[in-house]
């Protein structure tokens, strides 16, 4: 949740920032806030013998190219489009379509499980950001730009059954690493496009906004894909729209009329349904070995040589195993239903 409160606040707050610049120097410099911060707060923490995460391999790097290239290059530069061209409280609604297209690739592609109540949910979602963009009056008939956040709620959705699969590596990382290639990257195509650097208030805002939003929002995020598998994170973390749409209204004077509050109240209860959707059944654990961070649990039975603090991580192997216990599909639970 915390994550998400993160997330929804830089809508209204990135919507002040750009006027100021273009939407490729402000995602340049966002993501560039994220890497340099906390590259910056690992620096300063050092690296402490425990809690110990899982390294980054090399196994691990096209994924996480990948994941740089949705999430941290396509998706913000389609999101600042549309944020030039609809207004904040209509970005924030529409960015909900983030959760059921999370959903749908994790389910239809990556095997993650999805009863019909949390799928409910998804298509109550669907149906009011349809309300929304569909509303003559209100989207203000740029149609441009709601194509251009969906787009950028696809490359996120992309992006974060990607990084799902990385959630076992070391989320500030993970974070830390998309945050300066993608901000290098785009910084690189802003300037080759003709954009000048915006003047120094924002040189310093924007990247504030992008440490906190982009760079610890997403440490939390990935810590959550760990435990909760990306359908049931992306639930929770489909709450940031709504925080970004209530702070639109003080920071920038916008309201939600009519059919905008119909639709978000759709969204509300779409949400409400897919955090509080439950699994539980009797299924079998195939041996699997894998290294994360972790404590010894009912999934974490093993033997140590010497005296461990916890959490801990290191390489260690699941033996094949038959229980019954509510669960979701994170790392150790993607079975068939």
């Amino acid at each position: 949740m915390t994550a998400a409160v993160l997330f929804g606040l830089s809508a209204p707050l990135v919507k002040l920032l750009l006027p100021a610049t273009g939407p490729l120097c402000l995602a340049a410099l966002l993501y560039l806030g994220a890497g340099l911060g906390l590259t910056a707060v690992t620096l300063v923490a050092g690296r402490g013998a425990a809690p110990r995460e899982a390294r980054l391999r090399g196994s691990d790097h096209l994924l996480l190219l990948a994941v740089i290239t949705a999430g941290g290059v396509v998706a913000p530069v389609c999101l600042l489009v549309g944020l030039a061209r609809v207004s904040a409280v209509v970005a924030s609604l529409l960015l909900n379509l983030e959760t059921p297209l999370t959903i749908l690739l994790a389910v239809i592609l990556f095997g993650e499980h999805l009863g019909r109540r949390a799928a409910g949910g998804a298509i109550l979602i669907v149906v009011g950001a349809g309300v929304l963009t569909y509303t003559p009056g209100y989207a203000h008939g740029e149609w441009r730009g709601v194509v251009a956040i969906v787009l950028a709620c696809l490359g996120w959705a992309i992006d974060n059954n990607f990084t799902q699969r990385l959630s076992v590596r070391d989320p500030v990382a993970i974070a830390r690493a998309k945050g300066l290639v993608a901000g290098a990257f785009t910084l690189a195509l802003a300037l080759a496009s003709g954009a000048s650097l915006p003047a120094l208030r924002v040189g310093f805002a924007a990247p504030g906004v992008g440490f906190v939003s982009y760079g610890l929002s997403v440490v939390l995020a990935v810590r959550a894909m760990r435990i909760l598998g990306a359908a049931r994170q992306a639930a929770f973390f489909s709450t940031a729209p709504f925080v970004g749409a209530i702070a639109a209204v003080p920071l920038l004077g916008e309201h939600l009329r009519g059919p905008q509050a119909g639709a978000a109240g759709l969204m509300v209860i779409g949400v409400l349904i897919l955090l509080t959707e439950a699994h539980g059944h009797h299924h079998a654990h195939e041996p699997l070995e894998h290294d994360h961070m972790h404590v010894h649990d009912e999934h974490h039975e093993h033997e140590h040589d010497e005296s461990v603090l916890e959490p801990h991580a290191h390489v260690h192997r699941h033996a094949a195993v038959e229980h019954a216990h509510p669960h979701v599909s994170d790392v150790h639970h993607r079975h068939r239903h």
